[in-house]
């Protein structure tokens, strides 16, 4: 009996070793498997093992999991002709792995090339305050646009966010400028409303000590009472002469009259 060399049995089994590893896949529970059995899309395998038919199919890896896509800063022009510069982040997945292998190139890349364009177009037809203050609008409108784009290539985006917004520096010293005249104004504003306020409650207490002379002289007293805690000074304060004449007729008997 011929016994069978050691160079045949070693290219045996690495035949048969090169042909499992054709033949057995494994995907991941994240993953799945677009098959092409002599180069027609067969349809989709996995999580698991996966058994292929060698030199005959092969399988493509698609990841469904979500992937969170940088775009670097942009150069935009606003529509009030305000240059800034702008960067995003995408939130996007796969939802259909066959239309993402079929359809385009690289889905990662196209993405990317889409959300920048789009980032500039969008940016570029709103206003410098629109873009500071309705972030959250701006954000939706590019997460519409993008996803639509994207839809044909089997990719779903969920969520695109503007990052930052880095005006020029005469931009936010002016920005500064404005600010600070307008916290000026407020100020000016309640100032004068607290003014207002004021001569409405001096007028109403005119009215009544108009109206009640006494309430005058006891005022009078009042402020005298203040000053004379301070002993440090001298104060010399006038004494109406209605006032000396009240107490007079009082120690008379006789009964007080007050001026109107």
């Amino acid at each position: 009996m011929t016994e069978i060399p050691v160079v045949v049995l070693f290219i045996l089994g690495l035949t048969l070793l090169v042909l499992l590893r054709l033949t057995i896949k494994i995907t991941q529970e994240y993953e799945r498997g677009v098959i092409f059995r002599l180069g027609r899309v067969r349809g989709l395998r996995g999580p698991g093992p996966i058994l292929l038919i060698p030199l005959i199919e092969r399988m493509v890896r698609i990841d469904l999991r979500t992937v969170v896509m940088d775009v670097p800063a942009q150069e935009v022009i606003t529509k009030d002709n305000v240059s800034v510069r702008v960067n995003a982040v995408v939130y996007f997945n796969v939802h259909a792995p066959q239309k993402a292998v079929v359809n385009v190139v690289d889905y990662i890349r196209s993405t990317f090339q889409i959300a920048q364009t789009t980032l500039r177009s969008v940016l570029g037809q709103s206003e410098l305050d629109e873009l500071l203050a309705q972030r959250e609008k701006i954000n939706q409108t590019l997460q519409a646009i993008i996803d639509e784009q994207t839809e044909p290539w089997g990719i779903k985006v969920s969520i695109v966010e503007v990052k930052d917004v880095e005006l020029p520096q005469g931009m936010q010293r002016a920005m500064a400028r404005q600010a600070e005249a307008e916290r000026e104004k407020r100020a000016k504003i309640i100032h004068a409303e607290g003014e207002f306020e004021a001569s409405q409650r001096l007028r109403d207490a005119a009215q009544i000590m108009a109206e009640q002379p006494t309430s005058l002289q006891l005022r009078y007293l009042q402020t005298l009472t203040e000053i004379a805690t301070d002993n440090n000074s001298t104060t010399i304060f006038p004494i109406p002469v209605d006032l000396i004449n009240l107490f007079v007729r009082d120690r008379e008997g006789s009964t007080p009259t007050f001026p109107r």
